[in-house]
């Protein structure tokens, strides 16, 4: 349809699936925090971005990050340790249900959303398709079995 030529950059060259969620800074602040693993403060975060930040621009993007729940901090002295409040997968995960939540909670939209998300599926691995064929029949089964029992309690 677009010669493929617009999906790449749609979706951020498929590099970063967190772009959804974080702008340019956030993203490369939290790559940070989460590769740190332990509670950093401003300043080791801004001494490991790849771009020359501010001080008081790191500063303000980890509060933000604070305010919508993505790190936690503790008070030390006059500064704040952060640490991830949540791991990358988690968030990956939590970004991903909230697209397909967005497209798939219209019925019109919906039938377009799980054909590109097949074929998206099948170009990238037909071992990943399989996978999905597979989840989709576990799912069927749980709610038949779960169905079932709700009857029988009845």
């Amino acid at each position: 349809m677009f010669n493929g030529l617009w999906r790449p950059v749609w979706l951020g060259r498929g590099r970063d699936p967190l772009r959804a969620a974080f702008g340019h800074l956030e993203r490369e602040v939290m790559d940070v925090v989460w590769r740190a693993g332990d509670a950093v403060n401003v300043h080791t975060v801004q001494q490991q971005l790849t771009r020359p930040s501010a001080y008081t621009t790191v500063m303000t993007t980890l509060d933000r990050l604070f305010k919508k729940g993505f790190v936690s901090r503790v008070r030390k002295g006059r500064a704040f340790l952060y640490s991830a409040a949540y791991t990358r997968d988690q968030v990956e995960a939590a970004v991903a249900a909230g697209l397909l939540t967005g497209f798939l909670g219209e019925n019109d939209r919906a039938r377009p959303a799980l054909s590109y998300l097949v074929d998206a599926v099948a170009e990238q691995d037909t071992a990943l398709l399989d996978e999905l064929e597979r989840l989709v029949r576990r799912k069927r089964r749980d709610l038949l079995n779960a169905a079932r029992t709700k009857d029988g309690e009845r």
